[in-house]
């Protein structure tokens, strides 16, 4: 693992959070052990747990949490948003104190927001939106805008024209602004053309039987773009099965070790990484610091770069950033 490359992310990192008033660096004030008051309970929930990368990010968060002698709960709603609030009610009824959220549907989490604003509950929103960000105490995420550019500039590089196929998610904000930075740096580009987009769910399955769907139509095309990793794998799951993997270059989002063994192996071009250790302790160090009193970010935004088959071995391969 390249250490310079990653004090330099986080540096970056830390120039935007400290810009907004607050530093990922500050040690919080008055922490107390167990011995001095009764553990606090906090809630958490993700859009599933169907990937790794939440995986990594609860760990991280609840490290955080038990640090400071409090206990961390989840729930996996399984990419459902209905299941997701009736989760969110039943830890309101527990008695936690914090929520940290992920929502499934940005919009559609509103009824558990407002149940959490009726019971006093502060909410910690974590990678990707809530709408109602009135009711967030702070919002932590990936500069998403910036993956999706860093990919788009990234093929620009390698080809002077192209017909792209995009997988999407448009009830996760995360991927929608990804996808929107992709779409905004070819803007007005002609040469680079958007033949297929659909949605895939942020999900490997999904995402493979949306691309072999798409190949019947056996329409020929030399970029697909995912908005996370897996839908990016799933899309070359479906590519591979289907012989047609020559020539096109595939993008993800995340930086997963799955997509970096992939590109070790040449089958796929670039992923811009995100770091769910750094989101989770933030989060929790975010949260910590609000119920110390101290005045926190309402946004912050970690930076995002570019691993490809040039600089992979920069990173390690088989964990997270």
């Amino acid at each position: 693992m390249n250490k310079k490359k990653i004090a330099a992310g986080i540096a970056a990192g830390a120039v935007s959070v400290a810009a907004a008033g607050w530093t990922l660096t500050t040690v919080l004030p008055g922490a107390v052990s167990q011995t001095e008051r009764e553990p606090r309970l906090f809630g958490s929930t993700y859009m599933t747990r169907n990937n790794p990368f939440f995986d990594v990010l609860h760990e991280s968060l609840e490290e955080v949490v038990e640090e400071n002698g409090d206990i961390l709960i989840t729930r996996d709603p399984l990419q459902n948003q209905e299941k997701q609030n009736e989760q969110i009610l039943e830890m309101l009824d527990e008695g936690i104190e914090l929520l940290f959220i992920n929502p499934v549907d940005w919009e559609a989490v509103q009824p558990a927001v407002d149940a959490c604003r009726e019971r006093g509950v502060p909410i910690i929103n974590i990678d990707t939106r809530l709408k109602d960000q009135d009711a967030v105490v702070s919002c932590i995420e990936t500069d998403n805008y910036q993956a999706g550019q860093v990919c788009a500039e990234d093929m620009m590089k390698r080809l002077d024209s192209a017909r792209i196929v995009i997988l999407d998610n448009p009830i996760q904000t995360s991927i929608t602004d990804r996808v929107q930075g992709f779409l905004d740096t070819i803007e007005g580009r002609e040469e680079y053309e958007v033949i297929f987009q659909q949605a895939g769910a942020g999900e490997l399955e999904v995402s493979a039987e949306v691309i072999a769907g798409f190949l019947k139509e056996d329409r020929e095309f030399d970029v697909l773009f995912g908005g996370n990793d897996p839908s990016a794998l799933g899309g070359l799951s479906s590519l591979q099965q289907y012989k047609k993997d020559e020539n096109v270059l595939i993008y993800g989002i995340d930086g997963s070790p799955d997509f970096k063994a992939m590109l070790e192996m040449g089958f796929v071009t670039g992923t811009s990484c995100q770091s769910p250790r750094s989101l989770g302790r933030t989060a929790g160090e975010t949260a910590y610091a609000y119920l110390e009193g101290e005045e926190v970010a309402k946004y912050i935004s970690l930076p995002s770069s570019l691993i490809s088959r040039e600089n992979l071995n920069e990173y390690e391969i088989n964990g997270w950033q």
